[in-house]
């Protein structure tokens, strides 16, 4: 990759890892369907009113279509499946499912016709990153049940195809426009169900108050921005490899902040996780030339 390209990469790789932190801060105090809503309505917030002063939203209301798409499998169908599915399920099994991202982008992107080819070296990238995930949150195994995580199966659906769209589709719609007329949308859908707890910010703490306002701001309306360029320099299979990264920057936070152990998983995990990325996003080798046969 590209230094630009390096750089998108290692900022997401933090700021999508920091929300497992944030969340758990402002769920201690709020429901999760107000945390997801809050989250969209400070990112639209944020996101809208550039996308009109920019002139962009009719130019990015003409591809409607893809952009609903792109919006339930990205935002509106994951956070609701997510919200549903870790009721039951361990963040741990959760963490290892949502790390094979990278592998249906990979799948998607060859059924449409990708033209870049996985080759064997990121293939065992991929498995380094699998391998890193597994040692730094464990297989946790209790507690599974068939429905939960089918929902994070379908999530995975959506992480891994919604770039493709946004490559594909929206590749001439400016990243700001498409995320915040995804953010509004998905807010319009959250709203009927958080509307009537929205009492409980006004009484929540200023600790839980300031995770929420990081999660708008910060974790979704910057991510968003940046996602898009990540995606737009490196590509969609190059910038899911992030969800490797994600579950290691949140144990690392745990253990930073939250006073958590220091276990050998984490010494064991996070070089495979770090390996795995780097072969993972390798370009693949320019294939050689044809030489041209000699005129007889």
């Amino acid at each position: 990759m590209s230094r630009r390209g390096w750089a998108l990469f290692l900022a997401m790789s933090v700021i999508w890892g920091v929300p497992y932190l944030l969340i758990k801060v402002a769920v201690e105090e709020t429901s999760p369907v107000v945390v997801v809503f809050v989250r969209c309505l400070v990112g639209a917030v944020l996101l809208l009113p550039l996308t009109l002063a920019r002139g962009q939203l009719r130019p990015a209301l003409r591809h409607w279509r893809p952009l609903l798409l792109f919006t339930v499998l990205e935002m509106t169908g994951p956070w609701l499946l997510l919200s549903y599915a870790e009721d039951t399920l361990s963040s741990s099994l959760t963490g290892l499912l949502v790390a094979s991202v990278p592998f249906v982008a990979a799948l998607a992107a060859r059924l449409v016709g990708d033209e870049e080819r996985l080759t064997r070296v990121r293939l065992v990238g991929m498995g380094l990153g699998v391998a890193g995930i597994v040692a730094l949150l464990g297989f946790d195994v209790e507690g599974i049940a068939l429905l939960p995580v089918l929902a994070v199966v379908l999530v995975v659906v959506g992480y891994g195809t919604a770039p493709l769209v946004a490559s594909r589709r929206l590749a001439d719609v400016p990243g700001v426009a498409v995320s915040s007329l995804a953010l509004v949308a998905t807010a319009l859908v959250y709203a009927p169900f958080a509307l009537p707890r929205i009492g409980e910010v006004g009484t929540a703490s200023t600790r839980a108050i300031g995770s929420l306002a990081a999660l708008g701001v910060v974790c979704t309306a910057l991510a968003l921005v940046l996602f898009f360029a990540l995606i737009r320099e490196v590509g969609p299979q190059r910038a899911l490899v992030i969800t490797f990264v994600n579950p290691a920057v949140a144990v690392l936070a745990g253990v930073l902040l939250l006073d958590e152990p220091f276990t050998l998983g984490l010494a064991v995990g996070l070089p495979l996780v770090l390996a795995g990325c780097v072969l993972a996003t390798r370009r693949n080798a320019p294939a050689p030339a044809a030489v041209d046969a000699p005129v007889p």
